[in-house]
């Protein structure tokens, strides 16, 4: 609330300010939901548990548009599922993100004009902890702005003691069942890094090179030869063999034979290989097994050798060539060069269109290096994970994205853990002066004089670890028998493959090991969440996918002080539906806000009439109107609940929506205002109070903030945050007074309509003469057709000047209208010839763009969609007012 409310209001409606202003209420709210302990899980409550954990944003990161969503739908369950009645636990914490944290520090140390290694590595480290102390808590305050109800008790940090604990154990017990081992296999190398990097943080974009064609063998034609392509000419100094297809009639006769290596004069054989497409290109390829993917593939199939040709910065090394110690991309300079002088260059393409694999974090091409890594094995942790959803234990929301969760694991390669890092967790393997390995459980002491393995361990592995060892495992803890596995994880599809996989073969895995939870083992593996809810991308208001580089990124924390956080959540999880991606603009923004100052101006109208929520009367005392309006919110409580069980977020946001606007403030409203000065007035301030109680209670997870300042002055609750969620009320529906009311509403419609084509403004009463109203069983309604119609009754001496004719369901009603005198013909006819010009602008226009081949073949469909929407109302505009000018020439002639 703000300072300036009175402390003892005379009307409820005094303790709401004159207007909504969320900037002035948000953060004063939110601290005093903390305080209260609202927000804080209990593991000893008998009420049912239902916990979420966040999926941890980097320490080194703000919230982005995708992180703003993520964070609304999981306020959304959560606060819904409180005031259903659970214990609610929605964990909160952040990823140390090894590769992105450890480049922020050496930046800071390279500004300095030091490096990491000036410190040494015990040193770099508490620098890097002092780091994330100072800088690292960005995102939680973006958290609380955003109105995110976490557990901040438990807020946890992936390299805190507790969690470092649990992956040293979870590491032992995989690496004592053979499912980690050591190996020399191809990573994604990062040489600015000089790390390998998993696949999530690899980016390809297609980049210009160039296609180089080169000979190997004689470069007489008589003599054996073969001819290859390659776009990366340097890695030629790494061929091993030249690959064919075994039916390739072409080379048979040299498959087994050798040839000379133009640079290094090595023998390399020519082998046959399925691999090999005999339609592309020349049906040969070069093999460099040491750098790239296939080719290592190809190497093990043929037990070729594999040397590896760059050191960990990307230069050439160790090929006894001149061009060792030379860049990798100078190198493919030179090394073309040097084969053009042999005569081997047979062709060269340039420039050359092809996809290329970049750093996420350091931006330059990722090199396939050959490396000596940790690896997990996945075949049967892979297996486990997959069958978790094929069994129902997991279900995928939505369902269609299955198949692609069962393409990914069932094909899933084993995993490199290691990285050549010093922020993270430290690779638990020590080694002996004699060759000797042990890996050193988290209670375990290495022996003295023994060597810990250098490497750290991939984010993706203590991320991974993450529903349980938050909750304290590998200790049986109270969180983790209430709120282990958890209810749901809400992602984008995104990163279905990567985190989610990883979290699911964890959790399987530690559940056959041994019993999780303090309650027991269960029959086969436990899976970490019962529910995936996989949401799409935000995008712009054009489709387009947010970038900085394409300058269409939003801060959603620019939105949040605009427009205030409800219109931000609002907006989001409007669009929300599951796997499906949502577009949204500052227009989307600017109508949540009206959406929430509407919500705001009908409560205090309501309050200065004194509504408020009391018992209800019995329903055979309630008017037509008063039936009708609980029925609706009755239906629209079935519809939210049954669309927030589906994870379908924004059906059950348009279903609130236009219940509280076109509903409510459109119609209950203004029908209420007729019975306030009626014998009806206490049943309708008691009904009115009920449904908005209601209303208030279903918005409240979606907007927070508003419904928090207008359900504790409407109700005199202490909070709507621990208000009960509305319940099914058990009352039939009256479907004759559905049919009265429609009836009516139609009535009104038709003839605000009439008024408008007539050009009269809305506070214009007019007289007028209606029959047919009792045939219609309309009766009693007549006084609310005259306010929301503005009609007055007719004089003895009325005369109609026009009239109408409106169907309804049991008879027509006629309405007669006197409007002499109360239309302006000269002023009206000067409005009418100004809108029509706009109008046949807006039709020119929209038609010009709509008849653009190019316009068309660029813009994407829902734009294209918005302008013949736009080209047909305007149509309608153009025939509307040419008649009405048209009927304004008949009645001067008249």
């Amino acid at each position: 609330m703000t300072s300036a409310a009175p402390q003892d209001p005379k009307n409820p409606a005094d303790a709401l300010p004159k207007s909504w202003d969320p900037s002035s209420v948000e953060q004063e709210l939110y601290e005093g939901w903390v305080d209260a302990g609202y927000f804080t899980a209990d593991p000893t409550s008998d009420k049912p548990g239902y916990s979420i954990v966040l999926p941890p944003p980097n320490v080194t990161g703000s919230l982005h548009m995708g992180h703003a969503l993520d964070h609304t739908l999981m306020d959304v369950l959560s606060r819904r599922k409180r005031m259903q009645g659970y214990e609610v636990l929605w964990l909160p914490g952040m990823d140390h993100a090894g590769i992105a944290t450890q480049n922020v520090v050496e930046k800071q140390l390279a500004a300095d004009g030091k490096k990491k290694e000036d410190l040494g590595r015990e040193a770099f480290v508490d620098r890097v902890w002092d780091w994330k102390r100072e800088s690292g808590g960005t995102i939680g305050t973006q958290m609380r702005s955003l109105g995110d109800g976490v557990d901040w008790s438990r807020d946890r940090f992936t390299m805190d003691e507790g969690l470092s604990r649990a992956v040293q154990t979870i590491f032992k017990k995989m690496y004592d069942a053979g499912l980690i081992y050591r190996a020399e296999r191809l990573v994604n190398w990062s040489p600015v890094l000089q790390t390998a990097i998993s696949d999530i943080e690899v980016k390809f974009e297609d980049v210009e090179g160039e296609l180089v064609s080169l000979r190997y063998g004689s470069l007489d034609d008589s003599e054996p030869h073969v001819i290859v392509a390659t776009t990366r000419v340097e890695t030629m100094l790494g061929d091993t063999a030249v690959a064919v297809h075994p039916e390739d009639e072409r080379y048979k006769h040299l498959v087994g034979t050798t040839l000379e290596h133009p640079i290094t004069g090595r023998q390399i054989p020519i082998v046959a290989d399925d691999y090999v497409d005999p339609e592309f290109g020349t049906g040969a390829v070069k093999i460099t097994p040491a750098h790239d993917p296939n080719d290592f593939e190809m190497g093990l199939r043929h037990n070729l050798p594999m040397p590896t040709i760059m050191d960990k910065t990307g230069k050439i090394a160790d090929t006894g060539t001149q061009f060792d110690g030379m860049d990798r991309f100078e190198a493919r300079v030179k090394v073309r060069e040097a084969l053009a002088e042999q005569g081997r260059v047979v062709a060269e393409k340039r420039p050359y269109l092809h996809s290329v694999g970049h750093s996420e974090r350091s931006g330059e091409s990722i090199e396939p290096r050959l490396s000596l890594q940790w690896w997990v094995k996945v075949e049967s942790l892979a297996k486990a994970a997959g069958d978790a959803v094929r069994n129902g234990d997991t279900k995928i929301h939505p369902a269609s994205l299955e198949p692609r969760w069962f393409g990914w694991v069932d094909n899933m390669h084993d995993w490199c853990i290691s990285r050549q890092l010093w922020w993270g967790h430290r690779i638990p393997i020590w080694y002996g002066p004699d060759g000797e390995v042990r890996c050193v459980g988290p209670d375990e002491t290495a022996p003295e004089g023994w060597e810990q393995d250098p490497d750290v361990l991939d984010t993706w592995f203590s991320s991974g670890l993450w529903p349980f060892s938050t909750m304290g495992w590998p200790d049986k803890t109270p969180e983790l028998e209430k709120f282990y596995p958890t209810s749901v994880l809400v992602t984008g599809y995104d990163i279905l493959f990567f985190w989610v996989a990883r979290m699911m073969m964890f959790g399987t895995f530690v559940s056959e090991d041994e019993a999780v939870t303090a309650g027991g083992a269960k029959s086969g593996p436990q899976v970490p969440f019962e529910d995936v809810f996989l949401h799409g991308l935000v995008r712009d208001e054009f489709g387009k996918k947010m970038s900085k580089s394409k300058g269409n990124g939003i801060d959603p924390l620019d939105w949040v002080r605009e427009f205030g956080a409800d219109a931000l959540r609002f907006t989001l999880a409007r669009g929300a539906n599951p796997g499906s991606d949502l577009s949204v603009g500052e227009d989307h923004a600017k109508s949540s806000r009206s959406f929430a100052t509407k919500l705001f101006n009908a409560t205090k109208f309501a309050l200065m009439n004194g509504a408020a929520p009391a018992p209800m009367p019995p329903r055979a005392d309630l008017t037509d109107v008063d039936r009708w309006i609980l029925d609706r919110l009755e239906q629209v409580r079935t519809e939210v609940d049954a669309a927030f069980d589906r994870y379908e977020f924004g059906k059950a946001c348009e279903a609130l929506y236009h219940f509280a606007w076109d509903e409510v403030c459109d119609w209950y409203l203004e029908l209420a205002k007729v019975q306030f000065a009626g014998q009806e007035a206490e049943n309708t301030r008691a009904v009115l109070g009920n449904v908005l109680d209601a209303l208030l209670r279903m918005l409240h997870p979606v907007m927070p903030f508003v419904t928090e300042t207008l359900w504790k002055v409407l109700t005199g609750g202490e909070s709507v945050v621990i208000a009960q969620w509305p319940a099914a009320t058990g009352d039939a529906a009256d479907e004759v007074a559905a049919t009265r009311i429609a009836d009516l509403q139609r009535l009104v419609t038709e003839i605000r309509r009439f008024r408008s084509d007539q050009g009269l403004n809305d506070k214009q009463k007019v007289s007028a003469r209606l029959t047919g109203v009792a045939e219609a069983d309309l009766d009693g309604k007549q006084a609310a057709v005259a306010s929301l119609g503005k009609l007055t009754d007719p004089a003895d001496d009325f005369t109609a000047t026009a009239s109408l004719e409106i169907r309804l369901s049991r008879a027509t009603v006629t309405v007669e209208l006197d409007t002499s005198g109360t239309v302006d013909l000269v002023a009206e006819r000067k409005r009418l010839e100004k809108d029509l010009a706009a109008a046949q602008k807006e039709l020119a226009g929209t038609a010009a763009k709509l008849s653009n081949e190019a316009f068309l073949a660029k813009a994407p469909d829902n734009v294209v969609d918005k302008i013949r929407a736009r080209q047909t109302l305007a149509a309608e505009e153009v025939e509307r007012i040419t008649a009405r000018l048209k009927d304004m020439d008949s009645q001067v002639q008249a």
